[in-house]
């Protein structure tokens, strides 16, 4: 697999944002464990070190950028606020409000326009710096592509702001190309991803925030590595014959004590993975097809309807029954 860095540039936009404040790079560097960081690139890993001990030492996630300092421990409520959301749509809309409470400024609107879902975002009369637009979409892109275990394909991204001189990794974004000196920041993609379900739980948040803010640079590209093996894997055998994890550290040609480590160094654990996965396929099947809920609970390998009931009610805090009359009443093209 490609080994991921954060280019040096990206490195020295944080540490500038110490200086700003006044306050010495080098303590902070030697909090998260980088001797001297000011002229190399990073792994995400290390970044979201140095992110971490910059949010501590200054009491502010967003780098002392925003209009009011995001506090240390904003970004852990915002994913609670966000986690039983439901769609990705009504995810996104809490968490601009949430980002707009804590922030102030820059604050963005989701609108749906002609078949594109847009987030425009407003502020000062000022254009904001591009780190600060960059962050502010790793923070909501990276929350909403775990939330729904998907990568959310962009369209298009406009910084309303000058390009920062000799610095090309501004110039690729999310996959897609910035275009900078715009009228407004705006992020675009396709309106039909609105619909996409949350499908993470409680236990999968303790782990993803473990590895916060670090998970935020890589998580957009959807999961990689360990975790998109195993999700292939999974996906090519019914639910009701998934392996055991030993079986399938011996399937994959690894040993379980590799195996552990290898999904904690990516976020996630086989437990709250198969639980995600019978997640997203308990409310596809309860959308979309005519079986029974015991039908589904034994599709899903649950031995009992009552087993499958309570894991259902945990994933999502309703019934499979009350899910599923809850869809039909509001019809498959309700507005998220």
């Amino acid at each position: 697999m490609e080994r991921q860095t954060i280019p040096a540039g990206f490195v020295e936009d944080a540490l500038a944002c110490l200086r700003r404040q006044g306050l010495a790079p080098e303590p902070v560097l030697r909090a998260a464990g980088l001797a001297d960081a000011g002229h190399e690139s990073l792994t995400p890993q290390d970044y979201g070190r140095l992110w971490l001990a910059i949010a501590k030492a200054t009491d502010d996630e967003f780098f002392g950028l925003a209009a009011r300092p995001m506090r240390h421990g904003s970004f852990a409520l915002l994913c609670h606020a966000v986690l039983h959301a439901g769609t990705l749509g009504k995810a996104l809309r809490r968490a601009l409000q949430f980002l707009r409470v804590v922030l102030d400024d820059p604050h963005g609107e989701l609108t749906v326009v002609d078949g594109q879902a847009q987030i425009v975002l407003t502020g000062a009369p000022a254009p904001y710096p591009a780190f600060a637009y960059r962050t502010f979409w790793l923070i909501l892109l990276g929350v909403a592509c775990w939330l729904t275990g998907r990568r959310i394909p962009l369209q298009r991204i406009d910084f309303a702001c000058p390009r920062p001189g000799q610095r090309a990794d501004y110039l690729q974004f999310f996959g897609v190309p910035v275009h900078f000196d715009q009228p407004q920041c705006r992020l675009v993609f396709d309106s039909a991803w609105l619909d996409l379900p949350t499908i993470r739980s409680e236990q999968a948040l303790k782990i993803f925030l473990r590895g916060t803010p670090g998970n935020l640079l890589v998580r957009y590209r959807h999961d990689a590595g360990w975790v998109a093996k195993i999700r292939t894997h999974l996906k090519a055998t019914p639910a009701a014959s998934w392996p055991d994890f030993d079986a399938l550290t011996r399937q994959l040609g690894t040993t379980p004590a590799t195996l552990r480590r290898r999904l904690r160094s990516e976020g996630q654990s086989f437990a709250s993975l198969k639980d995600e996965m019978r997640s997203a396929q308990a409310q596809s099947l309860l959308r979309e097809s005519t079986l029974s809920v015991a039908e589904i609970a034994s599709e899903l390998g649950f031995t009992e309807p009552s087993a499958f009931h309570r894991a259902f009610r945990k994933w999502t805090g309703a019934s499979p029954g009350a899910f599923r009359r809850d869809f039909r009443e509001a019809g498959p093209t309700r507005s998220p």
